[in-house]
């Protein structure tokens, strides 16, 4: 077994494993409230039936009519209208966010056809402002750092040669210099705990939510899980309620984007432990022979780790173990968008992954239907 797919047999081990606890925790923690919600209701019906004389029958047919109701946005208390102009553009950015609360849904034939095709391109467009707004938030942490890294240069007495030497000591001292993702995660980490803390002290004075449901909310917002239990800006009313409108988008745009880029980072760190776990297994991570992969017309052996590949293929050179910088980070965080690229030109080009042809049936593509058209070749040309 290669280390590509030991490293994937162990995340989706460990993924089994944690949603395993996480299903003994939860179930723990929550079975016991839903059993007594249970007899407090069946309480509750029976009290009703006998003072009123209801039939129950009728009653639940009611409820049943209600909960169809509820699902078009009618509601006991008197909330903000579901399809207005703004309802329907704070819906379509739950749609488009992925967030997708749950509150307002289509109702009709006509609005869940459209909704699969707005959604569709929507979550992809947003998708991609999401990828560009981390390669953004990357380059300017980076920046930061190395500034950072400069001052403390200085301050340890590469300031007082002159101008010319010390411009050129510093360049000698941070040729090898890398900024950690480690620092790029704990930032991003503050910075998501402040917006958060921020929008949940606006929440739960203007929703009279406490302070933990409101962090709650901001969590399962923010990381787009969006159960719908709790649903910011749906009353009709509020005070400065065009002023909290406005924060509430910006603070679950924020979030959003700032939650994204955390989970990418820490995707990074969980592969790093991954690779500290494999080394630790007695299993082999020398590259397979046979491999090869074409770069400047010349033919070169590549392992499969996914690191290793992106390296020879964009920086040209390999990795050494080290810990992972923030700029080989920012590279393979456009390996999809690269590869497609290339393998754009190469089809426009009949560059030399057509050598392969049509021998196995698989057909040249372009994009990512093409990648994995050419990546099952490889493969069967291996065999």
């Amino acid at each position: 077994m290669n280390e590509d797919n030991a490293r994937f047999c162990l995340l989706a081990g460990l993924i089994l494993l944690y949603l395993l606890c996480g299903a003994a925790i939860f179930s723990a923690l929550e079975h016991p409230f839903e059993i007594r919600a249970r007899l407090l209701w069946k309480q509750q019906l029976d009290n009703f039936t006998r003072r009123y004389r209801v039939n129950l029958g009728a009653l639940h047919t009611l409820l049943r009519q209600y909960e169809e109701a509820n699902g078009a946005g009618i509601r006991v208390d008197t909330l903000r209208p579901r399809w207005d102009f703004s309802g329907a553009f704070y819906f379509v950015g739950t749609v488009v966010s992925t967030i997708g609360f749950g509150m307002t849904t289509p109702a009709t034939i006509a609005g869940k056809i459209f909704l699969i095709f707005y959604g569709l391109i929507g979550c992809a467009a947003t998708i991609l402002f999401f990828n560009l707004f981390l390669e953004r938030i990357i380059t300017m942490l980076a920046y930061i750092m190395r500034w950072c890294h400069e001052r403390r240069l200085r301050c340890a007495g590469v300031g007082v040669m002159s101008s010319r030497e010390e411009s050129s000591g510093e360049e000698d001292s941070l040729e090898g210099w890398k900024p950690s993702v480690y620092y790029v995660m704990l930032i991003l980490g503050v910075a998501s705990v402040v917006i958060a803390c921020s929008a949940s002290t606006l929440y739960s004075s203007m929703e009279n939510w406490s302070y933990v449901d409101s962090l709650y909310f901001c969590f399962v917002a923010f990381s787009t899980i969006g159960f719908g239990d709790l649903v910011s800006s749906q009353r009709q009313q509020y005070e400065s309620q065009e002023a909290y409108r406005l924060g509430n988008c910006l603070f679950i745009l924020m979030g959003v984007c700032c939650i994204y880029s955390l989970f990418n980072v820490i995707s990074i760190v969980i592969k790093q432990t991954l690779n500290w776990i494999l080394g630790k297994l007695p299993i082999s991570s020398h590259c397979p022979a046979g491999r090869h992969r074409y770069k400047d017309g010349s033919v070169e052996t590549v392992c499969d780790s996914e690191t290793e590949a992106v390296a020879e293929v964009y920086v040209g050179r390999r990795l050494s173990g080290e810990m992972i910088s923030v700029n080989e980070f920012m590279v393979s965080n456009k390996v999809s968008l690269a590869l497609l690229q290339k393998q754009l030109s190469e089809t426009a080009h009949q560059g030399p992954r057509q050598s392969y042809g049509h021998q196995n049936g698989f057909s040249g593509g372009v994009g990512a239907l093409g990648i994995m058209n050419n990546r099952l070749q490889e493969t069967s040309v291996e065999r």
